[in-house]
């Protein structure tokens, strides 16, 4: 009885580490999606020549891709997070396997264990392979 009342308390301290840690990436990408969008440059009546507008628009896109890779971050923190509340959080939706220790603290939010990720990295590789090749036959057969 007193082993499963000490298994209780350290799963749950580590619940509360896990939650914490998921916790606080989330508040950092928040402050960071924040001082992106107070950076972003205001629209001006300003004329500008077009080298001037190609710089600035240039600039505007490199600042909504990064918001936009922040936000990709905060929902995959959410998924991580409903992961925890449920009691799947370290676990592969793919294979169902165990996600190291490593992987988690390197990646909090990681879905896939090591070889499943490598698996949908070969698979997009491949598919990106077979793309060009299949461009490169038919820009030759012209």
């Amino acid at each position: 009885m007193r082993q499963q009342g000490r298994t209780k308390t350290v799963e749950e301290a580590r619940y509360e580490q896990l939650r914490r840690m998921l916790d606080d990436r989330r508040q950092d990408i928040q402050d960071k999606l924040r001082s992106i969008r107070e950076a972003l440059p205001t629209e001006n009546a300003d004329v500008r020549d077009p080298e001037e507008q190609s710089v600035a628009d240039f600039v505007q896109e490199i600042y909504f891709a990064l918001m936009q890779m922040k936000y990709e971050t905060l929902r995959r923190i959410d998924d991580a997070l409903r992961r925890l509340e449920v009691g799947t959080y370290g676990q592969c939706i793919e294979c169902e396997g165990e996600i190291s220790a490593g992987r988690l603290r390197a990646l909090p939010f990681a879905e896939l264990c090591r070889e499943c990720q490598e698996g949908h990295e070969r698979v997009a590789l491949d598919a990106k392979e077979a793309a060009r090749g299949a461009r490169t036959a038919e820009y030759l057969s012209r």
